[in-house]
């Protein structure tokens, strides 16, 4: 994997062999943080990473110098990883070993992007649960926007507060954003 932009802009980066990991292609997170980069400026972001596995979207945010940023993931041998790589290039990420359903149940935090990339096997009854988790607790600060990865094969159009979705080859971004209603 490679970083796309920033301070450690084509810095490549090489994980450990044998991760629990499928990360999310250099093709599909250049599209990402184009989408991004037309509605946020970078360094104000506050942002949490779930199913980090490499640190691959962490380690982009940071070196486009994102204020804050928590990578959150079950496996030992990932967050070892994203907390050596993020001390070695001097990021701001805090990696964080934890079942992502119990951390959002729990964090009592509010980012500006949120982004969640599960194993594709997650059916759209896991992926709702957790934009519902989200919402409910409230977790995106305003304006904020919460970002799912999924395979083709999931449709998550139909879940509140859904905005749309761009797809680049096998995977597809789902954009959700809080439902403002009129006064």
């Amino acid at each position: 994997m490679r970083i796309i932009s920033g301070s450690h802009k084509g810095r490549r980066i090489t994980a450990p062999k044998g991760l629990p990991v499928r990360p999310t292609t250099d093709m599909a997170k250049e599209a990402l943080f184009n989408i991004l980069n037309n509605n946020y400026y970078f360094e104000d972001l506050e942002v949490l990473d779930l199913f980090s596995g490499t640190g691959n979207i962490s380690f982009e945010f940071a070196s486009r110098g994102s204020r804050e940023i928590m990578a959150v993931d079950k496996d030992y041998r990932c967050i070892k990883f994203i907390a050596k790589m993020a001390k070695e290039l001097d990021f701001n990420i805090s990696a964080i070993k934890s079942d992502v359903f119990k951390f959002i149940e729990k964090v009592n935090l509010n980012f500006d992007i949120i982004f969640v990339d599960p194993p594709y096997s997650f059916t759209n009854e896991d992926c709702s649960k957790i934009a519902s988790i989200v919402f409910q607790r409230q977790l995106l600060n305003e304006n904020g926007t919460l970002i799912i990865e999924h395979s083709k094969h999931t449709d998550l159009s139909d879940l509140e507060n859904f905005k749309y979705m761009k797809k680049y080859g096998g995977s597809i971004f789902s954009f959700f954003e809080l439902n403002k209603t009129m006064e």
